[in-house]
């Protein structure tokens, strides 16, 4: 059986802290969601800021092939006409196929909120979704605050869906816009709109009981086919029902279409690109596109998953485009160890001289204050030049870093580097707000000349862990760095007791892994 889905991250995933988009990035967000299978895009509310109009003005560019753009707004506001309301005409300008139009539903938003009477609201819901039907407009009505509505007068909840219906609406969706609800009130209270109504019904949920995947599921469970959310959680508050949950667990588990099947193994990748659009990370335990989603450290499940992957594992994990990790650190066992180094030469076993070379360089570093449970580029490295499977595409002559005080403006530091690329000297200098930042400047712009490929990796996370406080700032630091290219990120790990050459030894094994992974 198809389920609609439709994505909320350019509307809803915007309302977000620490979210904003630009419209090129709105743009690239429509883009990837469509090339995932999207059906619906629920691009913004025109009537609301300029961004969104001047988005919906340039969605021409967009050429889509699976998904419909959807404008979002409100109802006509009380006691004007349809033709009177601005919110209206932006929409219409807008020139979307599908309008998605949100009215009341609860008692206490009719009075308290819109201050106007039940009647008005039936008529601001029916005169609304009339018009737009008569301009040719396939309407989703989303219904807001519909659960605590019905819980506070159901007869009136019900009404203002009747309203709906008359008016021509093509699917009725049921708001848990506080996001309090259970799945089994979510499930008898969207079972009573399924059973009345000759209408598809749909799903919108709140995560603020950190339920808002169950309760999706209980409502396609109840009968909904329409199913609202954002690609990876994010939305108002606690965020929205996160979709990159939502579909494969009701695509791979129970039968349902959510996206073309053959866009399935994509979902990692798109997850990955919208989070680097909205410049946030994803969080590692994310279900199914998380970096730790199939990761395994202790010895006996490594073991375990390595003899019958189902034994410790939910799905196949190239099934939503992810990958099987196995973690580094003193639970870990030698056949852990060796199914990353038959990543790299297959050929080789536990009994090879090869592989009990590795797993000595692997000690002597952790012993340095090296960790590879978080680094697996690095580990990645350090098995390819055991292997003779290593290439140094550059080589460092020497760096320097001023720091600036009081720092001016965003720069606080300026570093010089001197490098050599197949014969070439290259001499750069870039200002940064730290040094850190600053010799990352430097090093790309030295780079990117020669290997123009980096222009898509940036850090997006930096760690430093003191090793041993007690010998204050003597102590050695381990440096952590998360980098990624769009598609996919990798991470990286440096020691030393100076936090610059820790910070460089990190920096340098992340552009080798993208350069390795692109010319070997």
């Amino acid at each position: 059986m198809k389920l609609e889905i439709l994505d909320s991250t350019l509307r809803d995933g915007c309302q977000g802290e620490g979210i904003s988009f630009t419209v090129m990035d709105k743009l690239r967000v429509a883009k990837t969601l469509d090339e995932l299978g999207i059906e619906y895009i629920e691009a913004g509310n025109p009537g609301s800021n300029p961004k969104d109009l001047e988005f919906f003005k340039n969605t021409d560019k967009l050429k889509l092939i699976n998904s419909k753009l959807a404008a979002f707004g409100s109802t006509r506001r009380k006691n004007i006409t349809v033709s009177e309301d601005k919110g209206i005409k932006a929409i219409m300008d807008a020139n979307t196929p599908c309008v998605v139009i949100f009215g009341k539903s609860s008692t206490l938003h009719v009075k308290t909120v819109l201050n106007t009477t039940e009647q008005e609201n039936l008529l601001m819901i029916s005169d609304t979704i009339k018009y737009f039907k008569q301009m040719g407009k396939e309407v989703i009505y989303d219904a807001e605050h519909y659960y605590d509505g019905y819980k506070l007068d159901n007869s009136y909840a019900l009404k203002t869906l009747k309203a709906a219906v008359e008016a021509g609406a093509d699917c009725l969706v049921l708001c848990d816009t506080n996001g309090g609800c259970f799945p089994s009130e979510i499930y008898d209270m969207t079972k009573k709109v399924v059973d009345t109504f000759k209408c598809k019904v749909g799903i919108h949920c709140h995560n603020d009981s950190g339920l808002a995947v169950a309760n999706s599921i209980a409502a396609v469970d109840a009968g909904a086919v329409h199913i609202q959310g954002t690609l990876l959680g994010f939305g108002e508050r606690c965020g929205n029902a996160n979709l990159s949950t939502i579909i494969p667990n009701l695509q791979l588990k129970k039968g349902y279409q959510c996206i073309p099947g053959k866009n399935i193994s994509n979902l990692t990748s798109a997850s990955i690109r919208i989070a680097e659009i909205a410049n946030i990370k994803i969080n590692n335990n994310e279900p199914y596109v998380g970096t730790s989603a199939f990761a395994h450290k202790a010895g006996m499940h490594a073991d375990g998953v390595s003899k019958a992957s189902h034994s410790f594992e939910h799905i196949a994990p190239d099934s939503v485009g992810n990958e099987r990790r196995f973690l580094m650190s003193e639970m870990a066992g030698r056949s852990a160890v060796l199914k990353r180094i038959q990543k790299i030469n297959p050929k080789l076993v536990k009994e090879s001289p090869e592989t009990s070379a590795i797993i000595e360089t692997i000690k002597d570093l952790e012993h340095q204050g090296y960790q590879f449970e978080g680094a697996d580029a690095s580990f990645e490295i350090i098995v390819r030049k055991q292997l003779g499977k290593y290439k140094s595409f550059f080589k460092l002559v020497n760096y320097s870093i001023v720091s600036n005080r009081p720092p001016l403006k965003d720069i606080a530091a300026t570093a010089s580097i001197k490098i050599i690329v197949d014969g070439q000297t290259e001499l750069t200098a870039a200002e940064g707000n730290g040094p850190v930042n600053a010799l990352d400047k430097a090093l790309r712009k030295a780079l990117l000349g020669f290997y123009p490929v980096l222009d898509t990796v940036h850090l997006i996370d930096y760690k430093v862990r003191v090793m041993e406080s007690t010998f204050a700032t003597a102590a050695k630091v381990r440096v952590l760095i998360e980098s990624t290219d769009g598609n996919q990120t990798w991470t990286t790990v440096g020691v030393s007791t100076d936090i610059i050459e820790a910070s460089w030894l990190a920096l340098v094994d992340s552009i080798e892994y993208k350069l390795i992974h692109n010319f070997l």
